[in-house]
């Protein structure tokens, strides 16, 4: 009996603690559902209605929240990209080469179209002093005449390789104090045109009279006495001077026509007399 009446009391004590109505209408009404809903209404309300700071939360009562970032992953260069990257490396350092290799190209055709070139002028310039060398080149000088005294024969002599035809002559005098007063450039005024039906075509070698000149000429030339007196006491002198066309019967039309110019000093002597070569270079040239 005793453990019984100690067991009951056991389990009296057991119902309040379980939060069973302890009033002795409890059992008239549904418990167990009301109690349920009361407790689900009073945590409802006890979430919604959460305490407040001047109008806001409290810092205290809500959750920190930290969030850990990992560490950011190495970046990844997929293979295709360095097989790219290597290829334009690759054609980088070709291109360069190949720019320098033609900048040096370029250099070399440079210096080897300029060497072309002065071997073509040394070249071209040997061709035309052969050919000069085979042309005909008449030469003006001076002969006495064999038998008159005191008269000379001014000659043209062919010293060149291939014959040649004089087509005109020219012979002019002046009178001067020396050769500085002869004009600067010489005046043919009566050019002759050698006869068509005696041409002079002169062999190399040969040689032919374009003009005479006696002693007593000179009184001819003198306009007056004075002019004879002055050139008889040395104070003017006398030149003669003149030209030579002629045409290079080998050689193509537009290269045939050459000439001479020539110019020679009378010496007037009391009984001698002599003729010379002399004048400045624009009487005595050749073309």
């Amino acid at each position: 009996m005793a453990v019984c009446s100690l067991l009951l009391i056991m389990t009296l004590a057991y119902v309040p603690a379980s939060g069973q109505a302890t009033s002795p209408s409890a059992e008239s009404r549904p418990a167990p559902r009301t109690t349920r809903s009361n407790a689900a209404t009073q945590n409802s309300a006890s979430q919604t209605a959460k305490p407040d700071c001047d109008g806001g939360p409290c810092d205290e009562q809500q959750p920190r929240v930290i969030v850990t970032l990992p560490a950011p992953a190495p970046p990844v260069w997929p293979w295709h990209d360095q097989v790219l990257w290597a290829a334009y490396l690759i054609l980088a350092i070709v291109g360069y080469v190949g720019i320098a290799m033609a900048v040096s190209s370029l250099r070399k055709i440079g210096r080897l179209t300029k060497s072309a070139e002065s071997s073509a002028s040394a070249a071209l310039l040997i061709g035309q002093s052969i050919i000069d060398s085979q042309r005909p080149w008449l030469l003006i000088t001076v002969e006495p005449s064999v038998n008159i005294e005191n008269s000379f024969n001014i000659m043209a002599t062919n010293r060149g390789r291939t014959p040649g035809k004089i087509t005109a002559t020219s012979e002019q005098f002046k009178i001067a104090v020396d050769e500085t007063q002869l004009p600067s450039d010489p005046q043919y005024l009566n050019l002759k045109k050698a006869s068509p039906l005696v041409p002079i075509i002169l062999l190399p070698g040969e040689s032919t009279p374009i003009m005479p000149f006696r002693r007593d000429e000179l009184r001819g030339v003198c306009e007056n006495d004075e002019v004879f007196r002055r050139i008889e006491r040395w104070e003017e002198k006398v030149f003669i001077y003149g030209k030579v066309v002629y045409i290079d019967l080998v050689a193509p039309p537009e290269t045939q026509i050459h000439e001479t110019n020539w110019c020679c000093w009378y010496i007037h002597g009391r009984q001698k007399s002599g003729l010379v070569i002399a004048g400045p270079p624009a009487y005595n040239n050749h073309t």
